[in-house]
């Protein structure tokens, strides 16, 4: 039985008797009804009644090759003919993650060549924080087990992961978070800048609030910091050039780990396999999934540094901790094949040379003007609207994150999928956009703005 024996309302009625969604206010979407996708091609997904948007997030910041990748398909399908799963554990292993270990390694930055296997992004940072702590109690300081971390961080849904994010409204439905994490400040200049302060002096002084949180606690308490390079689903929130720079010094010269979340920013979309190699971080760990298999196959990796792995192995013992699905043998193929796709096609140097800069430049000359826009900003195929009421004094719409959702349904009801996180549009689309596809996303926003300045007029 297919999808196609039903109607789009049977479906919307089946979805809303059974099918408990992510991040949804379920009696807002039951009584407006799903919008079904039911298939998808290049940069272009379609819904059943037949539009065809332009998919402007990747799926969910993933889908790095595009859709409709027989290669992909073709990977899968062999590896399940010939070994469709086994696991990781009795001191077993299979071919796939041996060789994409291998790879990871390769293509990392140099200090890091040890991979830890999961399914997702929230599974990987559960794993990080386990990881850590565990590596300061086999170095004899089982006391140095804080994290710092940031608000408006999103480091996955897990217990683990909503605990090491930032986000209020997360945290009070968790109803009591994993002990000894804290959150300092984030890197966004646009909202946290004094009056007069330089990008430069702002992002030495978030910063700051790194080092500030350590000596509260005592650097002997004190773990691991964990960030993204660039804050996702906080917003694109791009830190300063001194950011990242000091945070680094600030970490070595307390001895405390660097925890990197690539989740997003991984496998090319900053222009390099990794932020860290954009940006000049040296981490302990990185963490990464999504575009890993550019979402075909629920994967993630864990990517650890020479220092960590050193120990873990030197002096760990058995290190309790796995899933039923780490290292799974058709994830892993099909991590290999995107990978290879990735590197044939120079989609990480495209992006880098060629489409990373044209964005930049066609959401500042044909977005950035618009009444409604405060602010454009990227890095590399990686981009943030801010929406305003009034561009001088920054001035948003109430209630917050009205606006932009008014934004959202005007662009996707006019064939560009974009996604609205408080008073911010934001963008992360296939790597495989070309200058062609960054024109056709601009003319919809453009139209997608103007009604919305439209409909907001009338309020």
């Amino acid at each position: 039985m297919t999808y196609q024996n039903y109607s789009l309302k049977q479906l919307q009625q089946i979805d809303a008797a059974h099918h408990l969604h992510p991040f949804t206010d379920h009696k807002e979407l039951r009584e407006a009804g799903s919008r079904i996708i039911t298939h998808a091609n290049g940069p272009f997904i379609y819904d059943s009644e037949g539009a065809e948007i332009l998919d402007g997030m990747a799926g969910l910041w993933c889908v790095n090759i595009g859709y409709g990748r027989d290669e992909l398909a073709e990977a899968a399908y062999a590896q399940m003919k010939e070994l469709p799963y086994y696991n990781s554990f009795f001191k077993c292993s299979t071919p796939t993650p041996v060789l994409l270990s291998k790879k990871l390694a390769e293509i990392a930055p140099k200090h890091v060549n040890q991979v830890f296997y999961g399914s997702s992004g929230s599974e990987a940072n559960d794993t990080a924080l386990r990881l850590v702590r565990h590596y300061w109690v086999l170095e004899g300081k089982p006391e140095k087990n804080r994290i710092i971390s940031r608000k408006m961080a999103y480091h996955g849904s897990t217990i683990a992961g909503t605990s090491l994010g930032g986000m209020d409204a997360m945290h009070k439905q968790l109803g009591g978070a994993v002990p000894n994490i804290v959150h300092v400040m984030m890197p966004y200049a646009y909202e946290l800048a004094l009056p007069g302060e330089s990008d430069h002096d702002f992002g030495l002084r978030a910063a700051k609030s790194v080092e500030d949180a350590i000596l509260e606690a005592g650097a002997d308490k004190v773990a691991a910091f964990i960030g993204e390079p660039v804050m996702g689903a906080g917003g694109v929130k791009i830190p300063p050039a001194s950011y990242w720079p000091e945070v680094q010094r600030i970490c070595r010269k307390y001895d405390v780990l660097l925890m990197l979340d690539e989740v997003i920013t991984g496998y090319g979309r900053t222009g390099e396999w990794f932020a860290a190699q954009t940006l000049g971080i040296e981490p302990d760990t990185i963490t990464t999934a999504k575009a890993l298999t550019s979402g075909y196959q629920p994967l993630s990796a864990l990517l650890v540094g020479d220092r960590i792995a050193s120990t873990l192995v030197e002096k760990g013992g058995e290190f309790n901790h796995g899933y039923t699905y780490s290292g799974h043998p058709v994830a892993c193929a099909v991590a290999l094949k995107n990978l290879e796709i990735i590197e044939q096609e120079g989609l990480v140097d495209r992006v880098r040379n060629d489409t990373g800069p044209y964005f930049a430049k066609a959401l500042q000359e044909r977005i950035a003007g618009h009444d409604l826009v405060g602010e454009v900003r990227s890095i590399g195929l990686m981009g943030a609207i801010e929406i305003v009421k009034d561009k001088a004094t920054r001035e948003r719409f109430l209630p917050s994150g009205s606006a932009a959702v008014t934004v959202r349904d005007h662009a996707i009801a006019n064939g560009m999928m974009l996604r609205a996180t408080g008073d911010t549009m934001i963008l992360s689309p296939p790597l495989i956009w070309t200058r062609d596809t960054i024109d056709m996303a601009c003319e919809r926003i453009g139209k997608a703005l103007d009604l919305a300045q439209a409909d907001l007029r009338k309020r």
